[in-house]
């Protein structure tokens, strides 16, 4: 949707963050984003809505991992875990899966978690709102806008 990445634009250049912005074909998955950005899949910044208990927070990761479920589930001491459904990440975010930018507050009102395989790159890029926008930006930039809480929830792929 053009209103969030219109957000996000308006935010970065506020906090005057260097980034790229970039317009392209649909890309629906991890592997289509990174080849139409030049970038290594590692660098993706996958985000995934996620209920815990009844609970929705926002989770980002490198695109080149799986999540651990199990891993969320002790550190939240949670029951249950599973994927927002299409129509609760319309509700939550007003956008389609694939497109969520790795964003909490202020974009979206969802607590937010960082995997540590997102630390390990010097960049992050992601979908910003739309399967057809992306930004890249430093990681370190990223970190202090989006202020996540840090855990470790991801294996490798």
């Amino acid at each position: 949707m053009q209103k969030v990445l219109q957000e996000i634009h308006a935010w970065l250049d506020r906090e005057k963050v260097s980034y790229r912005s970039l317009h392209h074909v649909p890309t629906p998955t991890s592997e289509d984003s990174a080849r139409v950005r030049g970038e290594a899949l590692e660098t993706g910044g996958k985000a995934l809505l996620l209920k815990i208990d009844d609970q929705f927070a926002l989770f980002v990761m490198s695109a080149a991992r799986k999540l651990n479920s199990k891993a969320i589930k002790k550190h939240f001491g949670a029951k249950k875990l599973r994927f927002a459904n299409a129509s609760e990440l319309k509700v939550r975010t007003g956008l389609v899966p694939g497109s969520v930018p790795p964003f909490g507050r202020p974009i979206f009102e969802l607590d937010l978690y960082v995997d540590q395989s997102i630390l390990a790159n010097e960049k992050i890029a992601f979908n910003a709102g739309s399967l057809t926008d992306s930004v890249i930006m430093p990681v370190n930039a990223y970190l202090k806008l989006a202020k996540p809480e840090i855990l470790e929830f991801t294996q490798p792929a």
